[in-house]
């Protein structure tokens, strides 16, 4: 038989598990021989047998499950499994909608942008950073602005220095043939 075929789809095994998945085992499933247990109130049982463990779960009404598989015996817990996999899917949903998310926000100017429109930019590129966001600064030259060249670094270098107060300039404007582009990124929050 060949090799087993990829998972494109990231879809889910014969068990029901995605992979790279974490597995929690529970009751049947902990084929150890002892285990130590740890009762509801978080009071140790001590290192019982499997069997007598999985019995005074069930006394209770409650699942055996298996918090630390690695240590010697593995470390069980009596408690209600639907509950705790829930509060743990909530914890894990509540941390991923608090992280942050930076975006890469593009602004182009030409050498010679006129003052309105740079203002503007410059309002927009404020306003980015304050969302948290990290700004590409693009400079695109044409014509016969690839003659003067200096004038257009000189322009992302005003931007940058004027920036200083809220970014940080992460890659300093270069000059790449007929575009130069520089990045800057918002002051962290910490020092404020």
């Amino acid at each position: 038989m060949g090799p087993r075929p990829s998972n494109p789809n990231n879809q889910r095994d014969i068990r029901g598990r995605r992979p790279g998945e974490e597995f929690t085992r529970t009751n049947q499933q902990i084929r150890v021989p002892q285990v130590r247990c740890l009762l509801p109130d978080g009071s140790q049982l001590g290192v019982v047998p499997t069997r007598d463990a999985l019995s005074k779960a069930q006394q209770m009404g409650l699942d055996l499950v298996e918090i630390s598989p690695n240590a010697q015996p593995p470390v069980c817990k009596i408690m209600d499994y639907g509950k705790w996999k829930y509060e743990e899917d909530r914890k894990k949903k509540e941390a991923r909608k608090n992280q942050a998310r930076t975006q890469l926000k593009e602004v182009k100017f030409h050498a010679n942008t006129d003052v309105g429109d740079y203002q503007l930019k410059m309002r927009n590129i404020r306003a980015f950073l304050a969302e948290g966001n990290k700004v590409k600064l693009t400079l695109m030259f044409r014509g016969r602005e690839n003659a003067h060249k200096e004038i257009g670094e000189e322009l992302l270098q005003r931007v940058c220095a004027e920036l200083a107060d809220v970014a940080n300039v992460e890659q300093a404007p270069k000059i790449m043939g007929r575009s130069a582009t520089g990045l800057i990124a918002p002051k962290s929050q910490k020092g404020r």
